[in-house]
């Protein structure tokens, strides 16, 4: 739902303005194009990185409360809780900066979201860890790389599959949304208001 949710917001903070026609009036205030997505996207990131931070500490103590009363509790310290609140807390700013570069290329607020959700939501798991290139795509997707960071033990090394790596994931975690700013910049430059 945070995925959902923070790419299609992201992707609103570029489209509303196209839409409502003030991105000439963010252009004409700022004439040099390429630093107004910069200046989004990093808004963009430091909100989304509250959010982020809020939402998935907030899930871990209440989830810890409840599993607590029954003994079942996993304490902060314990290996891979903090990597896993880490990676939960940044999943709503990647989304949000790739819903933001797919709001400049793609201009439309209801295009642009069904491209996050196919993008983030759907393609994931069109491509299975049972083939080496189809596990390759499978962990070069946000989703996976998430579900790889939360994933607080080891592997199967008996498993039939290939499995993504923890700096891996990390590297898919900050080449996305580079990626999706980047390419805003370049089209926000070369495309008309």
């Amino acid at each position: 739902m945070a995925t959902l949710v923070a790419g299609s917001m992201g992707a609103l903070t570029v489209v509303s303005e196209y839409g409502s026609g003030l991105i000439r009036t963010t252009i004409v205030a700022v004439p040099a194009r390429g630093s107004v997505v910069p200046a989004k996207a990093a808004v963009t990131a430091m909100l989304w990185t509250a959010v982020g931070t809020v939402v998935s500490t907030g899930s871990l103590l209440v989830s810890q409360a409840v599993l607590a009363g029954r003994h079942a509790g996993v304490p902060l310290t314990h290996p891979g809780v903090l990597r896993a609140l880490a990676a939960s807390a940044l999943l709503a700013p990647v989304c949000a900066l790739i819903g933001l570069g797919l709001g400049a290329l793609i201009r439309h607020g209801a295009a642009t979201v069904v491209a996050g959700v196919v993008t983030l939501l759907m393609l994931p798991p069109m491509f299975s860890e049972g083939d080496r290139w189809s596990a390759d795509v499978n962990h070069a997707m946000v989703s996976a790389a998430w579900k790889r960071l939360v994933q607080n033990w080891e592997p199967d090394p008996g498993s039939p599959g290939y499995t993504a790596t923890v700096p891996g994931s990390w590297i898919v975690y900050a080449v996305w949304p580079l990626i999706a700013v980047a390419l805003a910049v370049v089209v926000v430059r070369r495309r008309d208001v």
